[in-house]
């Protein structure tokens, strides 16, 4: 009998297994360490998320803030005096001329203070004159008297000057001379003291009629105030304007000092808008804004700034610098770029959802193959409505996620499908 040679199989079951065996361990350790080296992984759709390049580009920093549209001037229409709205001459809206009457108040004790006051002055008038006259009359009289003074004056004089002439030639005796000449001394004592009577007269005079003469000037400025007064109860345009928030009615009462309207005067207009109180510091006269309007920027400058805060926000007032934009109206709101530095070279990244989840401080990074992102620590530094600005961490080309990360969890690198 020959005996057959058995050939020996090379895949065995049992070697089949055993390489199987190992293979399996070195999976399982391979897992296992790819597990515990902290770098977790999780399957991302590419098409649900958004991927922008870091580019080089002209970067300046600015906030976007809402402007109201408003006239350049307006000018309040208080009630000068207090009164009831009797009629209304124009309606809310009418383009005034300056001096154009708007509406007329009624004031009854303002106007019976009017017509006493015109009474006192007239009474006075009536006074001054009749104390005029009393004063011409009795000037007249004083100076009768002087005239008959200065007759006896020069009658006893020729008689003094005769009798002496007399009494040197003893035509007429001691006695007779005497007497000429003691008549003709009293006489001139009487126009001396007649004189001094008339001059204090006259200056007593004058100062009574100045003191009734200011008296009357007194008391008729004040009748002009009060006719001014008077006249203030018709409200008139104190320049030429639109009528604007006209708040009056028939019948109703209004206080003095208290607001009726506004005229605003069509020479242009100005945008009020309101800002976070975190940029108050940055913000200044002379500052410039862009408004866009189909396509075409206008040019804005700050030129007041109100430094009150209220509910953490700040007013400016803003002028269009060049051209306005056609069309705009009273109380549009617009929609401004304020810039709050130059226009400078830097490395820019797209804003996008990614800044809520880490703060600026990190960024999924595309590797070359596009296939896996990982976390790049990154420094951002200022912001405008479309970029930040990259201070390190990046260059130009790199390829970054920049939608939102909050479906990420705590992932390290994202595999890209």
């Amino acid at each position: 009998m020959v005996d057959r040679i058995i050939e020996k199989k090379t895949w065995t079951k049992k070697r089949i297994l055993t390489i199987v065996g190992i293979a399996a361990l070195v999976g399982l350790i391979g897992a296992s360490y790819y597990f515990t080296s902290g770098k977790s992984r999780l399957n991302v759709d590419r098409e649900r998320i958004t991927i922008s390049e870091v580019k080089q580009g002209i970067f300046q920093e600015n906030i976007p803030i809402n402007g109201v549209v408003l006239p350049r001037t307006t000018i309040y229409l208080d009630a000068m005096e207090a009164g009831r709205v009797e009629e209304k001459f124009v309606e809310d809206g009418a383009i005034m001329k300056k001096g154009d009457p708007i509406l007329r108040l009624s004031n009854t004790d303002l106007e019976l203070n009017l017509v006493n006051q015109e009474t006192s002055v007239y009474n006075l008038l009536t006074q001054m004159q009749i104390s005029q006259n009393a004063a011409r009359q009795n000037t007249i009289s004083k100076l009768n008297q002087l005239t008959d003074v200065e007759n006896a004056l020069k009658e006893a004089e020729r008689k003094y000057l005769l009798n002496k002439k007399l009494y040197e030639q003893k035509v007429v005796g001691l006695q007779e001379f005497k007497e000429a000449e003691n008549l003709y001394n009293y006489q001139v004592e009487k126009k001396k003291l007649t004189d001094q009577i008339l001059k204090q007269d006259s200056i007593s005079v004058k100062q009574e009629l100045d003191q009734a003469g200011n008296s009357y000037s007194r008391t008729q400025n004040a009748l002009q105030l009060m006719r001014r007064k008077v006249g203030d109860l018709i409200v008139r345009a104190p320049v030429d304007g639109q009528l604007t928030s006209l708040d009056a009615e028939i019948g109703q009462s209004k206080n003095k000092g208290q607001t009726l309207g506004q005229l605003d005067v069509l020479d242009g207009f100005k945008v009020r808008a309101e800002i976070d109180e975190h940029y108050i510091n940055r913000v200044f006269n002379g500052l410039h804004a862009i408004y866009t309007l189909a396509d075409k920027d206008y040019k804005l400058v700050i030129k007041k700034v109100y430094t009150q805060v209220t509910n953490s926000r700040f007013q400016v007032d803003m002028e269009f610098e060049n051209e306005v934009p056609k069309g705009i109206r009273r109380g549009q709101t617009l929609q401004i770029r304020l810039a709050l530095s130059d226009e400078k070279q830097a490395l820019l990244v797209a804003k996008g959802g990614f800044f809520q989840k880490t703060g600026g401080n990190w960024i999924f990074k595309v590797t070359d193959g596009g296939k896996i992102a990982y976390k790049a620590d990154i420094q951002l530094g200022n912001q405008n409505p479309e970029y930040f600005e990259v201070v390190s961490g990046l260059k130009a080309g790199d390829k970054v996620i920049t939608s939102s990360y909050d479906n990420f969890g705590d992932v390290q690198e994202l595999v890209l499908k």
